[in-house]
């Protein structure tokens, strides 16, 4: 399963679905509320990353707020602190490539005395 089809996925069991528990790759997710807005939230691992997906609120002043107003079930999603993708009424929009899983590593070298 891919990054894509797996936000698609989350989006789909736990708004669309209004499950309890989201099933990814044969693991279980609880989604939960937050404790201010009562918004849907589910922290989730994809590819030894590990991810929120948090329903949209529709009080903030952003077009993804206007169209959470308008009805439609959008979600954002999160992976270290930063916006990743959203997902509104089943149509992924990525924010920016996702990470490898794999970091680089970098070779020092010692300069000469």
């Amino acid at each position: 399963m891919k990054l894509e089809e797996a936000l698609v996925e989350v989006w789909r069991q736990a708004l669309k679905e209004n499950a309890n528990l989201v099933e990814l790759d044969g693991r279980r997710y609880p989604v939960r509320r937050t404790q201010r807005r009562r918004l849907r939230q589910v922290d989730f691992e994809f590819a030894g990353e590990t991810l929120r997906g948090i329903e949209q609120n529709p009080e903030t002043r952003s077009r993804w707020a206007e169209l959470a107003r308008a009805g439609q079930k959008v979600m954002q999603f999160t992976s270290g602190g930063g916006y990743l993708a959203n997902v509104a009424n089943g149509k992924l929009t990525l924010y920016r490539k996702p990470r490898p899983t794999e970091k680089k590593t970098t070779i020092r070298r010692e300069k000469p005395s």
